[in-house]
């Protein structure tokens, strides 16, 4: 779960919901930023990337000490675990190539944010989910080469490229849905032949600029949804159900060239 806040108000989206604006920006990403394929497949995996979170997401945690629902950030590493190791479960059903993307997406969020090696309990933890997912994408990998339609796909520079893709795609989706208040930039974008630092600039009326310019259209318009969450909560049935109750809002973000 993401919070937004506006002005005095919480509004509460859904990792799925920004999961599936990932997938958004993925399918109008522009071509001349560098072609990717198997592209239905990659945009599926941007789309879906976040798919180990739904069921939690039907039942949130209480974080007592905002009296809100858990940020993702702030879930333990327990959770953390368990939700990404369900992930490509629940991710398989829709086909390989994207399953193998959903896991080294989980993956490589552990490999570059270590705060979990500062509990040996969690270390623990994060030590054995990186095993078990470093081997079910081995496997994977293998698969996907032994498949004649697959197998120019599952290159390690290929899949090195789809990954950080998805991984630029995330945080872009997540910078949107949070709210972006100042200009930020992104490092490490990929192109057709290297890499890029993509600025975003707020400006008035939900306008974001964007430089460079990296979508195939001549701006782009995104929508989505979250709940609004007017007061705090000591019990964690009471916070669920001021949810199932919520008052929704639509957010709009229109992207234009800087």
């Amino acid at each position: 779960m993401l919070h937004r806040q506006e002005s005095a108000r919480l509004v509460v989206i859904t990792q799925p919901t920004h999961s599936w604006i990932a997938g958004c920006i993925a399918r109008v990403w522009g071509e001349q930023f560098g072609f990717f394929a198997p592209r239905e497949e990659v945009c599926l995996a941007a789309e879906q990337h976040d798919i180990g979170w739904v069921v939690w997401e039907n039942a949130p945690t209480l974080n007592f000490k905002t009296g809100y629902p858990h940020n993702f950030t702030e879930l333990p590493t327990e959770i953390h675990t368990q939700i990404w190791t369900g992930a490509k479960q629940l991710a398989l059903p829709f086909g390989r190539y994207a399953t193998l993307l959903v896991s080294l997406h989980g993956t490589g969020l552990f490999e570059r944010f270590r705060n979990w090696q500062e509990s040996p309990e969690s270390s623990r933890l994060v030590k054995a989910y990186l095993e078990q997912e470093y081997a079910f994408q081995e496997q994977l990998i293998a698969n996907l080469k032994s498949d004649s339609h697959y197998a120019s796909y599952a290159t390690p520079e290929i899949i090195d490229r789809n990954r950080s893709l998805v991984a630029t795609w995330d945080m872009l989706s997540l910078t949107l849905c949070m709210g972006l208040r100042e200009e930020r930039q992104f490092h490490q974008v990929p192109t057709a032949s290297g890499e890029i630092t993509l600025t975003l600039t707020p400006a008035d009326n939900d306008i974001i600029k964007v430089s460079p310019w990296v979508f195939e259209q001549k701006e782009v318009t995104l929508v989505y949804e979250g709940r609004l969450l007017q007061e705090k909560f000591a019990d964690e049935t009471a916070m669920r159900r001021a949810l199932e109750n919520a008052t929704w809002v639509s957010i709009t973000n229109r992207l234009i060239p800087a």
